[in-house]
């Protein structure tokens, strides 16, 4: 099918339902320490939903390969089959240690978009950068080093470097890039877990206080962050890397070719898509689930990259009473 096919406006409060229910399953095991309990409750949620919506879907970036994955593996076919061809890249639950933990920012995500939208990642590691909107292209690139990037967008602001917050995933691999960002006088806001948020952060940095993300994280996880930014705007590279031959035939498989490349955003995602977050936890992009006698409410952020809109949405769900 076409990409007229792939009705935006019709699907997209669909998606935000999806999105929703992946939300209200995981509730119960915010805080509770068990990763994949949360984990399998918003899958199995996120999965009946779509499998609801009038779509032929198929998974592009998902759980992982269909051996690892019981249930929205990469290739699973998803919705009634009588709808549009559309390209699904989701996470049941973006930050499942953090709502083990009760931690902030955990998230359910999904995206989707006309068939051959998305790239189809593979499931390795991938070097991130990203800005926000209203800069010229080009303003920071992966060729500078980290400091250089701080510098080059403190100048497109015109601001000091001492004014720029940088986004940084918490790992020992990035010891060595957080202490060249130091000698900046930039700020750094560490997370533990959730690079999809982050990224998101750089989007709307009145409201997030972060102007660019760098470091890097799951492959899968890039396209999501694209989906994001293809909606809200801002600029996003990714390049993948490789730890052993195991990971190149994965990408092999998955289709890339050049494996020096660096992928812009519109490289990520070529064409439109809708995109659904819905917060679990607080969190600087939506808020997390809040509890009151017989009923959960969430917030949901609703994107459509055709027109650049951009919805929040409160849903108060009544709850069963025990």
């Amino acid at each position: 099918m076409s990409t007229n096919d792939f009705n935006d406006r019709m699907l997209s409060l669909g998606l935000a339902r999806v999105s929703e229910a992946a939300a209200l399953a995981s509730a119960g095991w915010i805080g509770r320490g068990d990763e994949k309990a949360a984990d399998q409750a918003a899958v199995n949620a996120m999965r009946d939903q779509l499998n609801k919506l009038d779509i032929a879907g198929t998974v592009v970036i998902g759980e992982g390969e269909r051996d690892e994955a019981p249930m929205l593996y990469i290739g699973e076919e998803v919705g009634t089959g009588s709808g549009p061809e559309v390209d699904i890249a989701l996470d049941p639950l973006e930050g499942t240690t953090l709502t083990a933990k009760d931690m902030p920012n955990a998230l359910t995500v999904i995206a989707m978009g006309a068939r051959g939208s998305m790239l189809h990642a593979p499931d390795v590691y991938m070097e991130k950068l990203a800005i926000g909107p209203g800069f010229r292209t080009g303003v920071v690139t992966m060729d500078m080093s980290p400091a250089e990037r701080v510098s080059a967008l403190a100048a497109a602001k015109g601001c000091s470097t001492h004014d720029i917050t940088v986004c940084v995933l918490e790992r020992p691999r990035h010891e060595d890039m957080i202490a060249e960002l130091r000698t900046t006088d930039c700020a750094i806001r560490l997370i533990t877990d959730g690079d999809v948020a982050g990224i998101i952060h750089t989007a709307d940095a009145d409201r997030t206080g972060i102007d660019m993300y760098m470091g890097s994280g799951g492959a899968p996880e890039g396209v999501l962050a694209a989906a994001a930014l293809k909606c809200m705007g801002g600029q996003m590279f990714g390049k993948l890397l490789f730890r052993n031959d195991d990971e190149r035939a994965r990408a092999k498989k998955a289709g890339v070719t050049n494996f020096d490349r660096v992928y812009t955003r519109d490289d990520l995602v070529n064409d439109d898509v809708i995109f659904a977050a819905t917060g679990v936890t607080d969190g600087s992009v939506v808020d997390g689930i809040k509890r009151e006698p017989g009923y959960l409410t969430t917030e949901t952020i609703l994107m459509r990259s055709k027109t650049g809109s951009v919805r929040r949405m409160i849903y108060r769900n009544p709850v069963a009473r025990s």
